[in-house]
């Protein structure tokens, strides 16, 4: 019998038109069972995942996390152009880089302003715009 976890984990990725693998529902189970938003990497992901019943590979839980962006289930936030996070609030939101950690958090949106854009390119279209705030704490 499903947990309460596993039947939101199952609607999320059922709603996505996703087939519900033992890997993709521990991921998904992991991501959003709880109802709450975060950002994780593959990396803690695949921690958390060890600690779980049903153990998935690092290789795993990379190409399930592409799968979860292609779907538009998880929001991708490139940090340094080498450190990537996934988002499960995938509405666009800006974010807060707490460098001394290696944490990301969301930002109040509400409180972001960008009068206006630069034109894109010729032959060219902005398809999103990332907005990433990095913080470091002062002594």
């Amino acid at each position: 019998m499903p947990t309460e976890a596993g039947t939101i984990a199952g609607k999320w990725l059922s709603d996505a038109g996703l087939r519900p693998t033992r890997q993709r529902m521990t991921l998904a189970t992991l991501l959003i069972g709880d109802g709450k938003h975060r950002h994780v990497t593959a990396e803690s992901l695949y921690a958390d995942a060890q600690n779980s019943d049903e153990a998935v590979s690092l290789a795993t839980v990379y190409n399930t996390l592409r799968a979860f962006c292609d779907a538009g289930l998880l929001q991708e936030v490139t940090v340094d152009g080498s450190k990537s996070y996934f988002d499960t609030n995938t509405v666009d939101h800006p974010h807060f880089y707490w460098e001394d950690e290696n944490r990301l958090s969301d930002a109040p949106a509400a409180e972001l302003e960008i009068a206006r854009l630069p034109k894109a390119p010729d032959g060219a279209e902005i398809t999103s715009v990332d907005v990433v705030i990095r913080l470091r704490r002062t002594k």
